[in-house]
């Protein structure tokens, strides 16, 4: 699905007016270690595996105002809106170039004390490891091995052309990436 046909979309700038006239609802949908790192003021984070969104509308009340979704590129948040869409509200917009592109921007950030690696660090050094393992292995021990190079140079090949990295979203539920990186004004806090 394109940028276009989602129903409106808001480049960094534009964005930065309107939070600046307290008119922006931004909704995160990052991992709580994204967010802490580094975030838009007046944020809320609400990671993409966790977004209820007809739960989130209910929660929200009865407002019509455009909710603004962000993640790190915009992957995330066109599904973060087409949740949204299927819960029947058609006014999210999709913030261009995501969190990288409000910071190419030099638009204001907070962040937070990075105690982990970013997780696409994470996910390259996870490749690299058994992409080099799986072929010293290969080289030493057994040519089956070879898979190992091959499944995740087709996984990183499928994350390319798709948009959706399955390492990352496995690398994002665990533990060191998740709970203690939620900051006080987010909602990723979830009742047990």
């Amino acid at each position: 699905m394109s940028i276009s046909q989602f129903k409106t979309s808001a480049t960094p700038a534009e964005l930065q007016r309107l939070a600046e006239d307290g008119s922006a609802e931004i909704l995160d949908v990052r991992t709580p270690g994204e967010f802490t790192a580094a975030h838009i003021p007046g944020a809320v984070l609400l990671p993409l595996d966790a977004l209820d969104a007809a739960a989130f509308l209910k929660a929200r009340g009865n407002q019509s105002n455009t909710i603004y979704v962000i993640c790190q590129s915009g992957g995330r948040a066109r599904k973060a809106i087409e949740k949204f869409q299927r819960a029947g509200f058609e006014g999210c917009a999709l913030v261009e170039g995501g969190m990288q592109g409000w910071m190419d921007a030099g638009l204001p950030v907070i962040r937070g004390q990075r105690q982990k690696l970013p997780l696409m660090q994470q996910v390259q050094i996870t490749v690299g490891i058994v992409s080099g393992a799986g072929a010293a292995l290969a080289l030493t021990v057994h040519p089956g091995f070879a898979l190992l190079p091959l499944l995740t140079g087709c996984g990183l090949l499928f994350a390319g052309l798709t948009g959706t990295c399955g390492l990352a979203w496995v690398l994002a539920k665990m533990p060191w990436n998740r709970g203690a990186a939620c900051v006080p004004q987010s909602c990723c806090e979830r009742k047990a």
